[in-house]
């Protein structure tokens, strides 16, 4: 396997499932995300990189993308205490590698955002 890098299991599970359960909120969505295909990304890029990585976090990690996710998770504590549950099985962290550079469309921010809005005038600065 290539270079991979440690990161929670909540942050893999909201990035295979688009449900966020990462203690770090949003931060560890735009984490593994951009490590797994080498860019920065802006919020608006979340789903598309979202929709390239999850086959490849599923291939990773078969047995821990098949955890169902409670809907009744509706508090941080909640959430905490149910990740908690999963580290006897999972442990706290996976290692992760980067998807391949062909499964992954490197599209400049600002041009994806007016492919999406092209009726809106777009200022950069």
């Amino acid at each position: 396997m290539s270079e991979t890098r440690e990161f929670h299991i909540g942050d893999v599970l909201s990035a295979a499932t688009g449900r966020l359960v990462s203690p770090r909120h949003i931060d560890g969505v735009y984490d593994i995300l951009g490590y797994m295909v080498g860019e920065k990304l802006f919020t608006h890029q979340l789903p598309r990189v979202s929709r390239e990585v999850e086959p490849v976090l599923r291939e990773q990690h078969p047995d821990l993308c098949a955890v169902t996710i409670p809907d009744d998770l509706n508090s941080e504590a909640k959430v905490l205490a149910w990740l908690a549950t999963l580290y006897p099985v999972f442990g706290e962290t996976v290692a992760v590698a980067r998807i391949d550079e062909a499964d992954h469309t490197s599209i400049d921010p600002i041009a994806e955002l007016k492919m999406m809005r092209p009726d809106v005038k777009i200022i950069s600065v």
